[in-house]
């Protein structure tokens, strides 16, 4: 059976500040896929947030970059955004750029990420989702799971992994794309993959067989907006099993928590931390940022499930080390490495005092 499944997200408005989302505002988008999905539209969906971000996961069988699934999460989030505005919640409707649906959300605001394929016999999807980071933060993770022997045993021991998986990465800045092989291309690969607020996974394919096994979002909305308008919040669709690395082989680099741009004003560098959906509230620095990851198997393109992964205290010593990393940047307040380099600022206040200070620079 082909399907597609669908996970597309927006910044609605936050309650309260950007910690969390109201229930009435989840409650609206849930209504919405219930009717689309009794009108036949979808196969089945779950609606949930992580912080201050609607996430909507829909399968359906009309293929990726579908008009009439992409309006319906747009008209999805401008009735969510009206909810947001009447509770006069926190940047109600941020990451809605446009007045009217033009087609396609992509270049609109939210994030996407979307994959059709053929259902297995046992399907199981894992969907990362977080916030208060940038859509690169996916790369250390992908890396691992897909090219890093030392975290997935399959590369070496499973004979339909061994050939190893194929990786697209996306220059963001410049809208280009590139394809690696792992692992003979890894050494050229990581050249891009270590500089993540500019270079991002965008999917990962099996070698041999060409299916694809990961795809993420990566939509920077100050690069669509030209201004700050906050983090992109990614989120990140991976297929588990069979062919693929294993649900724990999956989970492993979240036990790690990797640092990455965004957390306060999207401004700093953080640590990643993996927790349980009810824990995916940021409110220290508005933050720091989060992660959490649900589990689904697909049956005929319903989702069964979610099971909430990072709910396990095999994750405590992540979430211990999260905070620890978290106390040891936050004493560094304005400066780098905890504020973001000043290329990375160009959206913010810094060009317009580079302005103002311009003509009191002198030679020296």
């Amino acid at each position: 059976m082909e399907i597609t499944i669908s996970v597309i997200k927006a910044d609605i408005g936050g309650y309260v500040g950007h910690s969390s989302s109201h229930p009435d505002v989840v409650e609206k988008g849930r209504q919405k896929l219930i009717s689309a999905q009794s009108e036949g539209l979808l196969t089945d969906h779950h609606v949930t947030v992580c912080g201050d971000d609607l996430q909507l996961i829909m399968t359906h069988q009309k293929g990726t970059d579908n008009e009439q699934i992409h309006k319906l999460a747009w008209d999805t989030f401008v009735e969510c955004t009206a909810v947001a505005k009447s509770l006069k919640l926190h940047g109600a409707g941020q990451d809605l750029l446009s007045e009217a649906f033009s087609g396609n959300v992509r270049g609109m605001g939210p994030g996407i990420a979307e994959m059709q394929f053929s259902e297995r016999e046992a399907e199981t999807i894992i969907i990362f989702m977080a916030d208060k980071t940038s859509s690169g933060a996916w790369n250390l993770p992908l890396y691992k799971m897909f090219a890093d022997p030392f975290n997935t045993i399959g590369l070496v021991i499973a004979s339909n992994m061994h050939s190893g998986f194929a990786f697209e990465v996306h220059d963001v800045k410049e809208s280009k794309k590139i394809r690696f092989n792992a692992p003979e291309e890894i050494y050229d690969m990581l050249v891009y993959l270590g500089a993540p607020s500019r270079y991002a996974v965008k999917a990962v394919y099996h070698k041999e067989s060409g299916e694809i096994a990961a795809v993420s979002s990566t939509e920077k909305l100050s690069l669509m907006a030209g201004r700050y308008v906050g983090k992109d919040d990614p989120v990140c669709v991976v297929r588990s099993q069979g062919k693929f690395p294993a649900v724990g082989e999956i989970l492993e680099p979240f036990s790690f928590p990797h640092i990455v741009e965004g957390w306060m004003r999207g401004s700093h560098n953080g640590p990643l931390m993996p927790v349980a959906c009810g824990q995916s509230n940021p409110c220290r620095f508005d933050g720091p940022p989060r992660v959490v990851a649900a589990g689904f198997q697909l049956a005929n393109g319903k989702l069964v499930g979610p099971r909430d992964l990072f709910d396990d205290p095999a994750f405590d010593e992540a979430r211990h080390q999260a905070n620890i990393l978290a106390d040891f940047l936050r004493r560094m307040g304005p400066f780098e490495p905890h504020r973001l380099p000043l290329e990375e600022m160009e959206y913010t206040t810094m060009p317009e005092v580079a302005r103002k200070l311009e003509s009191r620079f002198e030679d020296i």
